[in-house]
């Protein structure tokens, strides 16, 4: 076990893939907007990991500059976090190097992730989707973070960070903390798809996701073909899973009285879906509108995104230079 005190130090990536959806701001958002006042925070906007799969860069300046706007319009702040691009920290690339030689082939093989993605991609098995859980704790520990809110599906990759931090300080000496699942002690929400199973995701199918760049029709419409059914027959019924997927999501967004008259209706069998989709559609359009039109104003406003990224770039670098001395020191890379 590593000797080295836990830092309060928080980071966490985010891929610049698809549009940021309700899904993403419940599930993580939400959280970094509250750990940013309590902690130092690093927010990375991961445009290396996204190579692994999307090689073709020709959209990625795009979606880079609304993954910015959108999570500042959710409540990020520049001035509070470091909010930076992966690729504007060279040193990453050094680090991912020297821990690539402590990883070993069999347990890369091994990941749930890689295996996923190789067989969805059969064409493009490359070297970085092999490396992808090395080149993911570089950027954890390039600011000797401690505490990395995540979801249950990037677990195994967070074991492996501690594998390699383990590997690195008893070979080279005590550097580095050790990494460890942040999300103030609770379960992170899942929000559920629209089409009665699953969750929102950038993945599956457009319908069944809100984005926050949809307009209000498309709120709409994508709400009120929500799967429903005929309504209960018995009173107190317990509701199917994708009535209940319905209720969770009126939970997130709709007044207390609002979901307490709805499930009253239920339990007496005197719900009509359709009133209850409308409610659902205009409380979505009333908290998903602010978001939208923030996100919109700060893209039209390219000299901000710069300066935001410029920021971020600086104050990530100045941390990362401090951890790279540290570490050419300790293995012995300082020739002069």
């Amino acid at each position: 076990m590593s000797a080295i005190i836990p830092s309060n130090i928080v980071m966490s990536g985010i891929r610049p893939t698809g549009m940021v959806h309700l899904g993403n701001y419940f599930g993580a958002i939400r959280n970094y907007v509250k750990m940013q006042d309590e902690f130092e925070c690093y927010f990375m906007v991961a445009d290396l990991h996204s190579l692994t799969t999307h090689p073709e860069t020709a959209e990625l300046k795009r979606n880079v500059r609304r993954v910015l706007a959108e999570n500042i319009a959710c409540g990020l702040d520049p001035n509070k976090a470091t909010f930076y691009c992966q690729s504007h920290v060279y040193e990453t690339g050094e680090l991912y190097l020297y821990l690539n030689m402590l990883a070993y082939k069999g347990e890369l093989e091994k990941t749930v992730t890689f295996k996923d993605k190789a067989r969805q991609h059969p064409e493009n098995i490359n070297a970085g989707l092999l490396t992808y859980p090395v080149l993911q704790t570089a950027d954890i520990i390039m600011h000797r973070a401690s505490l990395v809110p995540v979801g249950k599906d990037q677990e195994q990759h967070l074991e492996m960070a501690r594998n390699f931090v383990v590997r690195f300080n008893h070979r080279y000496g005590e550097i580095f903390p050790e990494p460890r699942a942040f999300n103030y002690n609770q379960e992170l929400i899942k929000v559920p798809g629209l089409d009665g199973s699953g969750k929102m995701s950038k993945s599956e199918n457009n319908m069944s996701t809100l984005y926050f760049a949809d307009d209000n029709d498309t709120i709409k419409k994508k709400v009120m073909k929500a799967l429903t059914d005929g309504g209960p027959t018995e009173m107190n019924s317990k509701k199917p899973d994708y009535i209940e997927n319905i209720f969770a999501l009126m939970k997130l967004v709709c007044k207390e009285e609002v979901i307490e008259k709805f499930e009253s209706d239920f339990n007496n069998c005197t719900i009509r879906y359709g009133d209850l989709k409308k409610q659902l559609a205009e409380d979505m359009i009333n908290f998903i509108t602010p978001v939208r039109e923030k996100t919109n104003d700060i893209l039209a406003n390219d000299a901000y995104l710069i300066e935001v990224m410029e920021k971020g770039a600086h104050k990530a670098r100045e941390s990362a230079r401090k951890t790279m001395d540290l570490v050419r020191n300790a293995m012995g890379l300082n020739y002069f």
